[in-house]
């Protein structure tokens, strides 16, 4: 549903005395993750961030659609046919998934996953789809056709051919856990980067606040906001790269689950929040809304701030954000 713009989240961080800050580079769940850790030394550190890795990677193992000996896969393989038990775990992201559904009104929708590409970004796409070719694309998408059984903790599809998937929520929640899990471990600080959804908690070694700079996607060298974070997630969405152009209008590879139609207007979306979770899906549901009401919904939620960069360069923010302008 989205490309994650990893170039708009820029960390400034100052690595100072006693404690210092180690960072790890890889790729997990098909992106890039930078994962940083203060810790007293590197011993420390490379017990830290290895406990993070196995987090991720186990996350991944939960809600891969690709990974036949998932979960996730079975819920699929079974739609239309009988419900699927579970861990609570996976239960409960599907459960709330459905209710940032709800929220968004259909424009998140983890069952995007049961749309067919008929969109081309990649140059190839000389006309539109016909709308009969658009409606089929989107026959089997539907939040409402998950049936959740919190007793037995199973997941039933109820449309054969039917997909769910976590493209769009599943890295924020990694980062989320892995976050989680190293706060129980006793690590005071750091910062979990998966591809641009990036989760923060404690300060710099030096005492300061982790501080993410924030780009204009169509001028990429220039900052034009600084953000100080403690404690908090941001993701940043972006589609300036991925689209095409028909009857003077701009389609993006974003895709409406509701429609099938691609969005259009937005080429950047930050949002802010308590959790990379919530961050990533309401990331991908204001382009799907549009500004105006992307905009009026983020401003309704408390603790969750936003800018929006539309595509005539024109900045817009939530009501509340605070953020150092330069």
């Amino acid at each position: 549903m989205k490309t994650l713009l990893t170039t708009s989240l820029l960390l400034l961080s100052i690595v100072c005395t006693a404690q210092e800050s180690y960072k790890r580079v890889l790729k997990l769940m098909g992106s890039r993750f930078d994962i940083t850790v203060v810790a007293n030394n590197t011993a420390e550190a490379d017990k830290y961030l290895d406990t993070a890795i196995a987090e991720i990677t186990r996350i991944e193992k939960l809600i891969s659609s690709w990974d036949a000996n998932s979960q996730t896969f079975s819920i699929n393989k079974n739609a239309g046919i009988k419900p699927v038990k579970v861990d609570t775990e996976l239960f409960n992201l599907i459960e709330r998934a459905i209710q940032i559904s709800k929220l968004t009104d259909g424009a998140f929708d983890i069952s995007y996953a049961s749309m067919d590409k008929i969109w081309k970004f990649d140059g190839s796409m000389k006309k539109m789809p016909s709308q009969k070719t658009i409606n089929v694309s989107v026959a089997k998408v539907g939040f409402q056709n998950i049936v959740l059984d919190k007793e037995n903790h199973t997941v039933f599809l109820k449309l054969k051919g039917m997909k769910i998937g976590f493209g769009a929520i599943g890295k924020g929640y990694a980062a989320d856990k892995a976050k989680a899990l190293l706060i129980s471990k006793g690590v005071v600080s750091g910062i979990i980067n998966a591809s641009g959804d990036m989760n923060t908690w404690g300060t710099q070694p030096n005492g300061k606040e982790w501080t993410v700079a924030i780009t204009n996607p169509m001028n990429k060298n220039k900052v034009f906001a600084l953000f100080p974070l403690t404690d908090k997630a941001v993701v940043t969405s972006g589609n300036y790269e991925k689209y095409v152009n028909f009857n003077g209008k701009r389609y993006t590879h974003i895709i409406d689950p509701r429609t099938g139609y691609p969005s259009s207007g937005i080429i950047s979306v930050t949002v802010f929040a308590p959790k990379a979770e919530l961050a990533d899906a309401l990331a991908t549901s204001v382009f799907v809304m549009g500004k105006k009401v992307g905009l009026d919904r983020i401003n309704q939620l408390p603790k969750i701030e936003c800018i929006i960069i539309d595509d005539q360069g024109n900045i817009t923010t939530s009501k509340n954000i605070e953020i150092d302008k330069l």
